[in-house]
């Protein structure tokens, strides 16, 4: 079976998000997954098996199966355009636990098309401010997957330091901690902090912006912007409201190319 290792959401190798992409064989069964998952040891691993004239598509990090994974999701369709078996102006279509999602080039760019995550205000739960470590926010709220919080500043989110022992105890997969941008060329910021699925930071997550998309597109009076996720790697995003729908753009780049013996 065919194994790349592909790093998205960045056009430098060793940069953005690595996630594993294995082309199956055949139907494989959940606890053989999730072992490769472990085994690559990235924050996911993405499995495609063809289905008539689209994919099926799953994603394991090392320790569960998640439902929505944006690069892993961009990572596929850049291995299925680089190894020849998507033609090269065809649109990749996925059969997922989100249902059909698809991939379409745009120039040098992969754009996804995903659901838009709407975000419900709350009070902040116990616990959430001492885990991230911060003491207050301009808003706290929560959708399908994760809490999203916003905080004063950029500075603050590339400081932050989570107690992820904390984290981990969450009734959510994740936190999403974002702020406006001051660095030149983005419209905002954001981390995302996943302990609870086996991944302490992500360095880019697709999925965290169907969240931020509709948050910040409503916050700033736009449909259209420029994302950074600050993690250690980094990586850019350019991401679009269509509605109920979410377009995230991005780069892809292969680093590993293998095959899967075991």
């Amino acid at each position: 079976m065919r194994l790349l290792q592909v790093d998205a959401f960045t056009s430098e190798p060793f940069r953005g998000n690595p996630a594993a992409v294995c082309f199956l064989d055949r139907e494989r069964d959940d606890a053989w997954m999730a072992k490769v998952a472990a085994e690559m040891n990235l924050s996911e691993t993405a499995f495609l098996l063809p289905r008539g004239d689209d994919w099926s598509l799953r994603w394991f990090t090392p320790a569960a199966e998640v439902k929505l994974c944006g690069h892993a999701t961009l990572g596929s369709a850049h291995a299925m355009w680089e190894e020849g078996v998507l033609a090269p102006g065809a649109t990749a279509r996925f059969h997922t636990l989100s249902g059909v999602l698809t991939a379409s080039r745009d120039g040098d760019f992969i754009e996804l098309d995903f659901p838009a995550k709407t975000n419900e205000e709350i009070a902040p739960p116990a616990g959430l401010f001492d885990a991230l470590g911060i003491t207050n926010a301009r808003y706290v709220g929560r959708n399908e997957f994760d809490y999203l919080v916003e905080v004063e500043s950029e500075d603050e989110v590339r400081g932050l330091r989570p107690d992820f022992a904390v984290l981990r105890q969450l009734p959510v997969r994740g936190a999403i901690v974002t702020s406006r941008a001051t660095t030149d060329g983005y419209d905002f910021v954001s981390r995302f902090f996943a302990p609870a699925v086996g991944v302490d930071e992500d360095p880019v997550t697709g999925s965290a912006h169907c969240a931020l998309t509709p948050y910040w597109s409503a916050r700033l009076g736009k449909t259209e912007m420029n994302a950074w996720q600050a993690s250690a790697r980094g990586g850019a995003l350019r991401v679009r409201l269509a509605g109920d729908r979410v377009k995230l753009a991005g780069r892809a780049v292969t680093v590993l190319r293998g095959e899967l013996v075991g």
